[in-house]
């Protein structure tokens, strides 16, 4: 299996993989419980989500560990097993991918607002990403992908956290823009790049959001922004509604697939899925992107 910057050098776009929790609750995980802790009580289920899009073609399977940090996890009770379940959805996902796809450490936001605004104090959230970093590596994760961020001061942290973990691990940096074209607390798409960049990212991009539009949207400033730069597409399959108590998401696996193919054309060399996607929407994506390029 190639290494990332192998990976990156080849040509033709990546596809990374889609929704975890959307699977998960198709599996019977119920709402309130860590989807984390299933890395120790279930981990056949979560191997299975992780090969599923695997066999519909993802190079990239992100862990289930997004939720896996101390503040997160102190919500169920969960916090001094955080290393645990965080190595243990690290060695799940490296066995599903069994030397064909890179494996990618999933760092998720810690859910509080660093200080001034919030409690969480700039030198904790380092600590505990770094806690939540080091759990992934000795799992054998390839890269880390942090994602689904909205304030450049707490995605900072969580590089630097990496970055006291390892001095080298590839680092892979997601926002989501869902507020105007700017990320909740007001980031643009335009300074994530730069500061990202500065931080020594690997790739930089958006996830999560408002659908596949609003990622287009993201692409093309970036792009505009930092022509060289390699830039992530990871959109939701569409807006959600709610029926029966569950949000059902709109977008089809053929609208997914034209999503994808306009991403590349956009310039993104890593395309994804995130809410409400599933292996069919990944397997209908692969084949948009490898029929372009055999044509």
């Amino acid at each position: 299996m190639m290494n990332w910057q192998e990976m990156i050098a080849a040509p033709g776009v990546i596809l990374a993989d889609g929704a975890m929790g959307t699977m998960l609750f198709e599996a019977g995980l119920q709402f309130g419980e860590s989807p984390e802790r299933w890395n120790v009580e279930h981990p056949e289920r979560v191997q299975a989500v992780h090969q599923a899009y695997l066999e519909a073609g993802s190079r990239i399977l992100l862990t289930n560990t997004f939720g896996g940090n101390r503040w997160r996890l102190s919500l169920h009770g969960l916090e001094p097993r955080a290393q645990e379940f965080v190595e243990a959805g690290a060695r799940v996902a490296v066995e599903a991918a069994g030397g064909r796809a890179l494996v990618a450490g999933d760092i998720g936001p810690s859910g509080s607002l660093l200080a001034p605004l919030g409690e969480l104090d700039e030198a904790d959230a380092v600590a505990g990403f770094a806690q939540q970093a080091e759990a992934l590596l000795d799992g054998g994760v390839d890269v880390i992908w942090i994602e689904t961020m909205s304030d450049l001061g707490e995605v900072t942290a969580a590089v630097r956290g990496v970055r006291q973990a390892s001095a080298d691990v590839p680092i892979l940096a997601t926002l989501t823009f869902d507020t105007h074209g700017h990320t909740m607390m007001g980031v643009t798409p335009e300074k994530a790049l730069q500061v990202l960049s500065q931080q020594g990212a690997a790739a930089i991009g958006g996830n999560c959001g408002n659908g596949p539009e609003e990622i287009l949207g993201v692409i093309e400033k970036m792009r505009a922004a930092s022509p060289g730069a390699i830039l992530i597409a990871k959109a939701n399959a569409g807006l959600p509604t709610l029926v029966g108590g569950r949000a059902v998401y709109a977008a089809t696996p053929e609208s997914m697939a034209e999503y994808a193919l306009a991403a590349a054309d956009r310039g993104a060399r890593v395309v994804g899925a995130c809410c409400g996607s599933t292996p069919a929407h990944l397997r209908a994506m692969a084949e948009a992107l490898r029929n372009r390029l055999a044509g």
